[in-house]
């Protein structure tokens, strides 16, 4: 009879999703030759080699491939069970792994997590911030219980909550701020600075520039919105940012911000959950809770700011 453990599962699924045995054990805490004597006993249970061992890592062996979905989906079973019993205590309490893309996580993460821990008391509130596609994937697998992304994201495992909208703005090197606000037609002919590939940011500017998303480009690429804004405030191009960036990205730089002179461009954003998660209720409560922090940081952004962002003065001799 096998005597396969949970312990043995999380252990098999960590190298087969890194590839690598050293890899794995960082991921699961412990040391590398404890890790290789749980998945070898495991091979001896199941009588079948899971890994193929190389020189750089280590590829599944075709009966590993067809046991990982099962194992995955066991795991993500027995986290569920883990979620019941949370849900059945009453408030939000244990911990919750919320993922934010990065184009939100420096702007509404300070105020959504000072309101998680203070009406949540009990909650161990883990965040991870990464691009839509891999938080969609580690939802989906159960690695983390929410995200917070822009839509839409269409999958049939997650459950889709709108919470609010807001315009991206232009931005553009300071000593070009009496000039005029581009029509979205110029843009095309603009050194339009991008977040580099797999951000959904970069292709919501694509299409709204009607620019095709698989255009070759002369590396006016960034890793982050803060990349861009310095880039543009040392004369390489131009950009756009969300305007909940505003405030934190253009203070120190000497840029100018605008809106567009005709439409004006959108992103909506939402939260994502599983549909089988049982803290449905937790997590429908926490999304209108975001939902109202962000709209009124909105506000507080509109209010504090009669015209948008003047470009900050150099200091002298600068």
């Amino acid at each position: 009879m096998m005597n396969l453990t949970l312990k043995q599962l999380r252990y098999f699924e960590a190298v087969a999703k890194q590839g690598h045995f050293g890899r794995a054990a960082a991921v699961c805490s412990i040391s590398q030759p404890a890790l290789s004597v749980q998945i070898r006993d495991m091979e001896e249970s199941l009588g079948v080699t899971l890994f193929e061992r190389g020189p750089r890592g280590v590829t599944l062996t075709g009966f590993a491939e067809t046991l990982a979905p099962r194992v995955r989906a066991i795991l993500r079973e027995v986290d569920e069970l883990g979620e019941l019993a949370r849900a059945a205590r009453g408030d939000l309490s244990g911990r919750l792994r919320l993922g934010v893309i990065p184009t939100i996580a420096p702007y509404l993460l300070p105020r959504l997590i000072t309101a998680i821990t203070r009406r949540f008391a009990d909650v161990d509130l883990h965040v991870r911030e990464s691009q839509t596609q891999r938080l969609v994937e580690e939802l989906v697998e159960g690695q983390i219980d929410a995200a917070l992304v822009a839509l839409p994201v269409e999958h049939p495992a997650l459950t889709s909550l709108e919470l609010f909208s807001e315009t991206l703005v232009f931005v553009r090197p300071g000593s070009e701020a009496a000039k005029p606000a581009p029509a979205r037609s110029e843009l095309q002919n603009m050194r339009l600075l991008l977040l580099e590939e797999g951000h959904c940011f970069r292709d919501q500017a694509l299409s709204f520039c009607g620019l095709p998303k698989t255009q070759p480009r002369d590396g006016l690429d960034g890793s982050s919105l803060s990349t861009l804004v310095q880039m543009v405030g040392s004369g390489i191009g131009v950009t756009m940012i969300p305007e909940m960036a505003i405030d934190v990205e253009t203070k120190s730089a000497p840029v100018a911000v605008a809106r567009f002179s005709d439409t004006e461009p959108v992103r909506r954003i939402g939260m994502l959950w599983r549909r089988t998660s049982p803290l449905h209720d937790h997590l429908s409560e926490l999304a209108e809770m975001t939902k109202d922090l962000a709209l009124a940081q909105q506000d507080d952004l509109r209010e504090a700011a009669t015209t948008l962002h003047e470009p900050p003065q150099r200091s002298k001799g600068i």
